[in-house]
Protein backbone atom coordinates (compact mmCIF):
# COMPACT_ATOMS: atom_id res chain seq x y z
CA UNK A 1 0.00 0.00 0.00
CA UNK A 2 1.51 3.51 -0.82
CA UNK A 3 0.61 6.95 -1.35
CA UNK A 4 3.45 8.31 -3.07
CA UNK A 5 6.51 7.68 -5.53
CA UNK A 6 6.67 3.75 -4.19
CA UNK A 7 10.59 3.61 -4.01
CA UNK A 8 10.16 1.08 -0.99
CA UNK A 9 7.42 -0.86 -3.22
CA UNK A 10 10.04 -0.58 -6.00
CA UNK A 11 12.46 -1.91 -3.57
CA UNK A 12 10.56 -5.16 -2.64
CA UNK A 13 9.20 -5.90 -6.26
CA UNK A 14 13.22 -6.19 -7.16
CA UNK A 15 13.52 -8.43 -4.15
CA UNK A 16 10.46 -10.69 -5.31
CA UNK A 17 11.87 -10.72 -8.96
CA UNK A 18 15.61 -11.53 -7.57
CA UNK A 19 14.17 -13.99 -5.09
CA UNK A 20 15.45 -12.70 -2.21
CA UNK A 21 11.84 -12.81 -0.75
CA UNK A 22 11.03 -16.69 -1.72
CA UNK A 23 7.82 -17.95 -2.51
CA UNK A 24 6.82 -14.69 -2.59
CA UNK A 25 4.69 -12.20 -5.09
CA UNK A 26 3.06 -8.44 -5.70
CA UNK A 27 -0.44 -9.56 -6.06
CA UNK A 28 -1.56 -6.21 -5.37
CA UNK A 29 -0.28 -2.27 -5.28
CA UNK A 30 -3.20 -0.02 -3.45
CA UNK A 31 -3.01 3.58 -3.24
CA UNK A 32 -5.23 5.70 -1.77
CA UNK A 33 -3.98 8.61 -3.72
CA UNK A 34 -4.98 8.09 -7.49
CA UNK A 35 -1.78 10.71 -8.72
CA UNK A 36 0.61 8.61 -6.62
CA UNK A 37 3.85 8.23 -9.35
CA UNK A 38 4.19 4.45 -7.67
CA UNK A 39 1.08 3.39 -9.29
CA UNK A 40 2.46 4.00 -12.73
CA UNK A 41 6.03 2.74 -11.87
CA UNK A 42 3.64 -0.60 -10.55
CA UNK A 43 2.06 -0.99 -14.24
CA UNK A 44 5.14 0.00 -15.62
CA UNK A 45 6.09 -3.21 -14.00
CA UNK A 46 3.03 -5.53 -14.75
CA UNK A 47 2.17 -5.40 -11.06
CA UNK A 48 -1.80 -5.15 -10.63
CA UNK A 49 -2.76 -1.48 -9.29
CA UNK A 50 -5.88 -0.70 -7.55
CA UNK A 51 -6.98 3.15 -6.37
CA UNK A 52 -9.61 3.08 -3.56
CA UNK A 53 -9.94 6.85 -2.34
CA UNK A 54 -11.09 7.75 1.00
CA UNK A 55 -13.68 10.32 -0.49
CA UNK A 56 -16.47 12.04 2.22
CA UNK A 57 -16.45 8.44 3.72
CA UNK A 58 -15.32 7.75 7.25
CA UNK A 59 -12.20 5.84 7.60
CA UNK A 60 -13.58 2.72 8.98
CA UNK A 61 -15.87 2.70 5.60
CA UNK A 62 -12.84 3.54 3.10
CA UNK A 63 -11.01 0.77 5.01
CA UNK A 64 -13.82 -1.63 4.40
CA UNK A 65 -14.07 -1.41 0.88
CA UNK A 66 -10.03 -2.23 1.11
CA UNK A 67 -10.15 -4.91 3.34
CA UNK A 68 -12.93 -6.32 1.18
CA UNK A 69 -10.53 -5.89 -2.03
CA UNK A 70 -7.47 -7.36 0.23
CA UNK A 71 -9.77 -10.31 1.06
CA UNK A 72 -10.67 -10.92 -2.28
CA UNK A 73 -7.22 -11.02 -3.48
CA UNK A 74 -5.94 -13.47 -1.00
CA UNK A 75 -3.42 -10.92 0.17
CA UNK A 76 -1.85 -12.71 3.28
CA UNK A 77 0.65 -10.26 3.87
CA UNK A 78 0.08 -6.30 3.93
CA UNK A 79 3.35 -3.80 3.24
CA UNK A 80 2.57 -0.31 3.80
CA UNK A 81 5.32 1.03 1.99
CA UNK A 82 5.10 5.24 2.33
CA UNK A 83 0.70 4.76 2.57
CA UNK A 84 0.17 7.77 4.71
CA UNK A 85 -2.43 7.15 6.90
CA UNK A 86 -3.12 5.46 9.86
CA UNK A 87 -5.22 1.83 9.83
CA UNK A 88 -8.60 1.91 12.35
CA UNK A 89 -8.58 -1.37 14.60
CA UNK A 90 -11.21 -2.64 11.62
CA UNK A 91 -8.31 -3.23 9.45
CA UNK A 92 -5.83 -3.99 12.25
CA UNK A 93 -8.16 -6.57 13.14
CA UNK A 94 -8.68 -8.20 9.50
CA UNK A 95 -5.01 -8.69 9.36
CA UNK A 96 -3.69 -8.68 12.76
CA UNK A 97 -0.20 -9.77 12.94
CA UNK A 98 0.60 -9.60 8.89
CA UNK A 99 0.67 -5.83 8.35
CA UNK A 100 4.26 -4.54 7.96
CA UNK A 101 5.73 -1.14 8.03
CA UNK A 102 8.92 0.77 7.18
CA UNK A 103 9.48 3.67 9.39
CA UNK A 104 12.50 6.28 8.61
CA UNK A 105 13.67 6.29 12.39
CA UNK A 106 15.06 4.21 14.95
CA UNK A 107 11.63 3.21 16.96
CA UNK A 108 10.26 4.23 19.61
CA UNK A 109 12.33 7.70 18.56
CA UNK A 110 10.41 10.27 16.65
CA UNK A 111 7.46 8.31 15.40
CA UNK A 112 5.03 9.96 13.18
CA UNK A 113 5.33 12.43 10.82
CA UNK A 114 9.23 14.16 9.57
CA UNK A 115 11.10 11.90 11.48
CA UNK A 116 14.25 12.74 10.25
CA UNK A 117 13.32 16.48 11.33
CA UNK A 118 12.93 15.69 14.50
CA UNK A 119 16.10 13.77 14.95
CA UNK A 120 18.08 16.34 13.80
CA UNK A 121 16.03 18.97 16.03
CA UNK A 122 16.56 16.84 19.03
CA UNK A 123 20.65 16.70 18.09
CA UNK A 124 20.22 13.04 17.28
CA UNK A 125 23.78 11.38 16.42
CA UNK A 126 22.21 8.61 15.08
CA UNK A 127 19.10 7.89 12.89
CA UNK A 128 18.05 5.17 10.58
CA UNK A 129 14.75 2.53 9.90
CA UNK A 130 12.41 0.25 11.46
CA UNK A 131 10.31 -2.14 10.28
CA UNK A 132 7.76 -3.60 12.70
CA UNK A 133 4.36 -5.19 12.18
CA UNK A 134 1.67 -2.30 12.98
CA UNK A 135 -0.88 -2.76 15.92
CA UNK A 136 -2.94 0.40 16.96
CA UNK A 137 -0.28 2.34 18.56
CA UNK A 138 1.39 5.38 16.08
CA UNK A 139 4.79 3.43 14.93
CA UNK A 140 4.58 1.76 18.07
CA UNK A 141 4.07 -2.09 16.88
CA UNK A 142 6.72 -4.72 17.74
CA UNK A 143 10.03 -4.29 16.08
CA UNK A 144 11.43 -6.80 13.39
CA UNK A 145 14.12 -5.13 12.26
CA UNK A 146 15.92 -2.26 12.40
CA UNK A 147 19.11 -0.61 10.52
CA UNK A 148 21.26 2.64 11.15
CA UNK A 149 22.23 5.83 10.08
CA UNK A 150 24.77 8.31 11.38
CA UNK A 151 23.39 11.65 11.46
CA UNK A 152 26.16 13.98 10.47
CA UNK A 153 26.80 17.43 11.85
CA UNK A 154 26.06 19.13 8.21
CA UNK A 155 23.11 16.97 7.42
CA UNK A 156 19.98 18.66 6.17
CA UNK A 157 16.77 16.49 6.41
CA UNK A 158 17.05 16.03 2.97
CA UNK A 159 20.63 14.31 3.16
CA UNK A 160 19.59 12.40 6.21
CA UNK A 161 16.43 11.30 4.44
CA UNK A 162 18.29 10.04 1.35
CA UNK A 163 20.66 7.83 3.25
CA UNK A 164 17.86 6.35 5.41
CA UNK A 165 15.83 5.88 2.35
CA UNK A 166 19.36 3.99 0.74
CA UNK A 167 19.01 1.40 4.35
CA UNK A 168 14.91 1.03 4.08
CA UNK A 169 15.46 -0.29 0.29
CA UNK A 170 18.22 -2.75 1.75
CA UNK A 171 16.53 -3.52 5.12
CA UNK A 172 12.52 -3.80 4.21
CA UNK A 173 12.90 -6.62 1.68
CA UNK A 174 15.41 -8.85 4.40
CA UNK A 175 12.33 -8.10 6.85
CA UNK A 176 9.94 -9.17 4.68
CA UNK A 177 11.85 -12.40 3.57
CA UNK A 178 12.38 -13.32 7.30
CA UNK A 179 8.47 -12.96 7.80
CA UNK A 180 7.40 -14.69 4.48
CA UNK A 181 9.53 -17.72 5.52
CA UNK A 182 8.41 -17.46 8.69
CA UNK A 183 11.45 -17.38 10.65
CA UNK A 184 9.89 -15.56 13.87
CA UNK A 185 8.41 -15.37 16.96
CA UNK A 186 6.23 -12.69 18.27
CA UNK A 187 6.95 -12.55 22.31
CA UNK A 188 5.22 -9.36 23.88
CA UNK A 189 6.60 -6.50 21.90
CA UNK A 190 9.78 -8.38 21.14
CA UNK A 191 9.82 -10.44 17.50
CA UNK A 192 12.74 -12.74 17.98
CA UNK A 193 14.42 -14.44 14.86
CA UNK A 194 13.88 -18.19 15.23
CA UNK A 195 15.98 -19.29 12.16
Amino acid sequence: MISGRGSNMIALADAVEQERIPGAEIALVMSDQPGAAGLLRAAERGLKVLVIERGDRTREEHEQEIVAALVEGQIDLVCLAGYMRLLSGYFIDAYRGRILNIHPSLLPAFPGLAAQRQALEHGAKWSGCTVHFVDETLDGGPIIAQSIVPVWEEDTEETLSERILEQEHLLYPKAVAQIVRGEYEVLGRRVLNSQ
